[in-house]
């Protein structure tokens, strides 16, 4: 029995290593050349603690309350050298992926095809390479090359983990360097390469209802998001709101219908904010809020846009007196990505 553990580092790289029956997260790390922070290895020091936000697992009771209380235990703190998964799991390492002698992962396909969504938005799908296990948790991101130009651009995957196919939604911007190349010159088996995965942002254990706001390309991580929900079976209510400028940037709707009759329990808005609409929901995102998808805080909130989008939600909320239980976003920025939203 082999368990995958997904190794979270504080700079935003994601690594995935296999765990066996009876092996610790620590020594499976380090026989897979990652070398997570560690001093004793006997659970005595508290150097390797790190936060299983995902899976079930065994610490035994051989560590010292010293390196690990029940206080933090309770809170799903590990010591990865203590740490034996019963499952796979998500652990969040305290330390960047370089002090650990690892680094982002590079993978290589080919380019399957480019499709104009709208005028507003591609979708590309890439082909990897045969033998190629590109792990990411739904949510995050990977730097992906421009052919022939020596640059990258982040986009976030709008597949689900597992397929062989990758698939992103990128927005068209007319001087973009990466919508300039998918319009112009990209052709059916050109080579791209990809960098990652990247990002905080991801689905968590989902044990209460969940609230997805989007706007524009920011669609593309829930649409990964929905398809690990159908294939994990998940009964809690998840509902979608959807935000576009114009009528005709509506893009992936058959795809939402799809995950409707599939997901016994999601529904989802769209909202146009062009004035001239014909849509019968205009404004903006937080115009469509019902105090029934807040669930009275007792809600996980995804949120995926452009910064204006994020910063009026934030605010929106604020405005409210809300917290959410839980409350994970993204926001497109220049350092993030030059064309993203």
């Amino acid at each position: 029995m082999e368990y995958r553990i997904a190794l979270n580092f504080e700079d935003g790289v994601t690594r995935f290593i296999q765990c066996r029956d009876n092996e610790t997260v620590l020594d499976a790390a380090y026989r897979q050349r990652i070398n997570l922070p560690m001093d004793c290895s006997d659970g005595v020091c508290g150097t390797c603690k790190g936060q299983c936000e995902r899976g079930e697992f065994d610490l035994g009771d051989e560590y010292l309350d010293e390196a690990l209380s029940d206080e933090e235990a309770a809170r799903g703190q590990v010591l990865t050298c203590q740490m034996v998964p019963a499952s796979d799991c998500v652990v969040r390492i305290a330390a960047d992926s370089t002090r650990c002698k690892t680094g982002i992962g590079e993978y290589v396909g080919t380019l399957a095809s480019v499709e104009a969504l709208s005028d507003d938005s591609l979708e590309l799908s890439i082909d990897l390479d045969a033998g190629t296990e590109l792990g990411f948790l739904p949510g995050q991101y990977v730097n992906i090359d421009i052919p022939g130009e020596n640059a990258y651009r982040a986009y976030s995957f709008s597949s689900a983990p597992g397929t062989t196919r990758a698939t992103f939604l990128i927005r068209n911007v007319p001087d973009g360097r990466m919508s300039g190349y998918l319009r112009e010159r990209a052709a059916p088996g050109d080579r791209m390469t990809l960098k990652g995965p990247l990002g905080s942002f991801y689905l968590r254990p989902v044990s209460r209802p969940i609230l997805m706001l989007a706007g524009g390309t920011g669609l593309a991580p829930m649409l990964a998001m929905l398809a690990q929900l159908q294939a994990q079976g998940s009964a809690q209510p998840v509902h979608l709101i959807y935000g576009v400028n114009r009528d005709d940037h509506l893009v992936k709707c058959e795809a939402l219908d799809a995950f409707a009759e599939a997901l016994p329990d999601f529904a989802y808005t769209t909202v146009v904010v062009d004035e001239q609409s014909t849509h019968p929901r205009k404004g903006y995102v937080t115009h469509h809020l019902a105090a029934e998808m807040l669930n009275d805080g007792d809600v996980d909130v995804y949120l995926c846009g452009p910064p204006p989008m994020v910063d009026a939600v934030l605010a929106h909320f604020d405005s409210l007196g809300l917290e959410p239980a839980g409350f994970y976003y993204e926001k497109f920025t220049p350092k993030r990505v030059e064309e993203a939203a």
